[in-house]
């Protein structure tokens, strides 16, 4: 059993106390952090946990093993910075800071710590799990050069960073933004009923690590918008990767073309429960769902990764799922591709403060 506590009242905190929810066997919510009395006794009533005004506040007899912080970026440095100076394990969402002095204050204040992960959760969905688990298999070979299509700034710049295999090396950052014409008929509410488009920014972006390059892509309110697909490309020296279809050198004269194969159930006539059951590329599991029959969404199965290999972490029995510095990093390159957009020019960075980490 999974004992953790939520810093944050707003829609994806409680996306933490639903998952909860959906696996009463494996999670429980020790207790939620909120400041609004109003909005602390909403979560009572819906959620039926224990609420705190504050970080202090928490219990220290049977105290939770740590505080997941889902709160804006402004206030986040606060509360991590709170729980640390409990000596209470974090996994902060992202960002862990709206800026690049906010996330270098965070960084001199808990940097130190050994305390803080990061809830980077795109590499732990499904499909992209499976694709960086091809990558590292090495069946396209060296991989030189990645795009993701699919979500925003420090997200994508992770699943770069993993596809390529970079860490706190010196980059170079080109980017560009247009506007043009989209219908938004979903959000996070669900549809809107809209049919007329309206102007949304596109940003495109390169990022040269020296050597190896990743491509960004992403359009507002793409990652919910049915209009728009998610695309994941990677190339190497021995093929390439593309969404779920994979195409590599087997031998002197013979190129092979694979898929990566979903195994839903629930489908036809096999009688069993509408669930992922794993992912297979040649004939191997390339990604099992441990969560199989809680028939848990792809962001659901990411979340309830990261909560298992943070427990594991704080308990002295696993690696960290995903520490401060490389998020810092992730935002650090995605604020400069905010600026290489708006200025127009190049914008080169190297490793941070907690590039030494």
């Amino acid at each position: 059993m999974i004992r953790f506590a939520v810093a944050g009242t707003g829609f994806r905190a409680q996306a933490f106390l639903r998952l909860a929810e959906l696996l009463p066997d494996r999670l429980a919510v020790m207790g939620v952090v909120g400041r609004s009395t109003e909005r602390r006794a909403s979560i009572t009533r819906r959620w039926n946990v224990p609420t705190f005004p504050d970080v202090a506040a928490l219990p220290r007899d049977d105290a939770p093993a740590f505080l997941v912080t889902s709160v804006a970026p402004e206030a986040n440095p606060e509360f991590v910075s709170a729980a640390v100076a409990r000596d209470l394990c974090v996994l902060s969402e992202t960002p862990p800071a709206s800026d690049a002095e906010a996330l270098d204050r965070l960084w001199s204040q808990v940097g130190g710590s050994g305390l803080v992960q990061v809830a980077e959760q795109y590499a732990r969905q499904p499909m992209n799990a499976a694709r960086l688990a091809v990558l590292r298999n090495g069946v396209i070979g060296e991989v030189t050069s990645a795009e993701v299509s699919m979500t925003q700034l420090y997200h994508a710049v992770s699943l770069l960073r993993a596809a390529l295999d970079v860490g706190f090396e010196a980059a170079e950052i080109r980017a560009s933004a247009f506007t043009g014409p989209l219908v938004t008929p979903r959000s996070r509410a669900g549809w809107t009923g809209e049919l007329l488009p309206r102007d949304l920014v596109t940003t495109l972006a390169t990022i040269d690590f020296g050597g190896v390059v990743g491509r960004y892509d992403f359009t507002e309110t793409q990652t919910r918008n049915p209009l728009r697909t998610s695309r994941f490309l990677a190339r190497g020296s021995h093929g390439e990767l593309v969404n779920d279809r994979v195409v590599h050198l087997v031998g002197p004269a013979a190129v092979v073309e694979s898929t990566l194969a979903r195994r839903q159930t629930g489908q036809h006539e096999d009688f069993e429960v509408p669930d992922l059951e794993h992912v297979s590329f040649e004939g191997s599991l390339v990604y099992i769902n441990d969560y199989y029959g809680a028939r848990l969404s792809d962001e659901d199965i990411a979340m309830a990764a990261m909560l298992e290999e943070m427990r594991r972490w704080s308990d002295g029995d696993g690696p960290a799922p995903y520490p401060l510095a490389e998020a810092a990093q992730d935002a650090m390159i995605a604020t400069a591709i905010a600026r290489a957009a708006e200025t127009g020019s190049p914008v080169r960075t190297v490793g941070g403060p907690w590039a030494a980490r």
